[in-house]
């Protein structure tokens, strides 16, 4: 199928708008990961109150890329994604991954393949807010 949908963005996210972009009529199983902020992190000593996102100026570019390159692993499916930039609060919606497919197997593996991909090589940086005044900074999404 396709990509249809990938953004960076410094407003909410909508999970309505991702499942929507790929689900058509031949569409069985879509397959969703919404990734939240927490109020724990392994990189932080204490209570996380918020993240801050900061993107390169390429993220776009690079989010789309690796979106095309997951999509030709899985050619049956169409994706979508999204990542926030900017301050976020516990609990508020850092990225959304939607993948559709005619069947549940195909659209949980190509969700799962996109997700690690942005994780692992998307140009985004977060700095953790702890309760006590002090951050953290973590290199990648």
């Amino acid at each position: 199928m396709s990509v249809r949908l990938t953004a960076i963005s410094p407003e909410p996210l909508d999970v309505a708008t991702h499942m929507g972009a790929v689900s058509d009529s031949g569409t069985g199983a879509v397959a969703s990961f919404i990734g939240t902020v927490r109020d724990h992190s392994p990189d932080a000593n204490g209570t996380v109150t918020r993240l801050e996102y900061s993107a390169h100026p390429d993220a776009p570019r690079v989010l789309a890329e690796l979106a095309d390159r997951v999509a030709g692993r899985h050619p049956d499916v169409a994706l979508a994604v999204s990542h926030r930039t900017g301050d976020l609060a516990v609990g508020d919606l850092a990225i959304v991954a939607c993948a559709g497919s005619a069947h549940r197997a195909a659209a949980f593996d190509a969700c799962r393949d996109l997700v690690e991909v942005v994780k692992a090589e998307l140009p985004m940086w977060k700095k953790q807010f702890l309760a006590d005044g002090s951050h953290t900074w973590v290199g990648s999404a």
